[in-house]
């Protein structure tokens, strides 16, 4: 995917590029501060925890850098298949970083688990320079923000920067510092490029992303959206995207009495993917009823899932 507005023939003599990987606890903002690094908006935003399932690759080239993010899912301690692969996935981006950047949520009321949990999960150290951002600085307490620092600084050996993804603030200082810290290298994709990830990857992630904003309690978490059919040839552009849930029962909750939530699913996707592609869409989905997908091995590997 490229974006129009970036440089198209840097001078790659004394350039720098390398990864850098975003971790943290689930819900810390990773996915927001990524978007906020690259001004784009590539990983999808929730306000429920554990959005993230997938690595998404975003890329940013300035004049003498290319800083490739990999947004991934939350540090946590898994509790089925399916968490034990998000967190193999997560741990497999931190080897692959040149830079690692710890994201932490400043305003959360118990700093200490916070610290627990990322300690019992963050194994081994990464081994790369390591910044600490302390996240969600607008609604943070100071004293909270001060204790998450001064752990990531003398515990973790970190730079620590206090920041607020959703309005980019402290984002900028941050981003110049990244850029110091990578080693120096040729670009590795053109400098037009923002994304590695195909475009169907983006809609069945915008599809997901309605799902867990629209549906509540277990739904969003037992549904995953894959894309069929994607007919890019075609006016208005057809795209099939199947939703796979474990039960029977949140399929009929999915679909929703005579058709109404699917529909609605449906036109909330379509807006966002109209918007993406800058094309009209016609989106058909599909419900299916894949079950206990979480639990099974078979199942994950169907639907693209790496399992340790």
């Amino acid at each position: 995917m490229k974006n129009p507005d970036q440089l198209s023939s840097p001078d790659l003599q004394g350039t720098r590029c390398g990864y850098v990987t975003l971790a943290g606890r689930p819900n810390a903002g990773k996915s927001t501060l990524m978007n906020a690094l690259i001004g784009e908006r590539l990983s999808i935003v929730t306000s429920k925890a554990q959005t993230t399932w997938q690595r998404v690759t975003g890329i940013l080239s300035t004049e003498r850098a290319q800083m490739i993010f990999l947004d991934t899912p939350g540090l946590l301690e898994p509790l089925d298949l399916l968490q034990r692969s998000l967190l193999s996935t997560a741990r497999i981006a931190l080897e692959e970083a040149d830079v690692v950047l710890l994201v932490l949520d400043g305003s959360r009321d118990s700093p200490e688990t916070e610290i627990e949990r990322i300690e019992a999960t963050l194994d081994p150290r990464p081994s790369v320079p390591l910044l600490a951002a302390i996240n969600k600085m607008d609604l943070a307490e100071e004293r909270r923000a001060q204790y998450l620092g001064q752990w990531a600084s003398q515990v973790l050996g970190a730079e620590t920067f206090h920041v607020c993804a959703l309005d980019s603030t402290g984002v900028d200082a941050m981003r110049n510092r990244l850029e110091e810290l990578l080693p120096p290298g040729p670009f590795l994709y053109p400098p037009d490029d923002i994304a590695r990830d195909p475009v169907r990857f983006f809609v069945a992630e915008m599809i997901r992303e309605t799902v867990f904003e629209e549906y509540h309690q277990e739904i969003p978490y037992s549904c995953f959206s894959q894309i069929e059919e994607f007919r890019e040839g075609e006016d208005p552009v057809y795209i099939q995207a199947n939703l796979f849930v474990e039960r029977e029962s949140q399929k009929r909750i999915l679909i929703g009495k005579r058709g109404s939530s699917i529909r609605n699913l449906g036109t909330l996707s379509r807006k966002k993917i109209e918007e993406f592609l800058g094309r009209k869409v016609y989106l058909d989905l599909w419900v299916k009823v894949l079950p206990n997908w979480r639990r099974k091995r078979s199942h994950l590997k169907k639907l693209g899932f790496s399992i340790p």
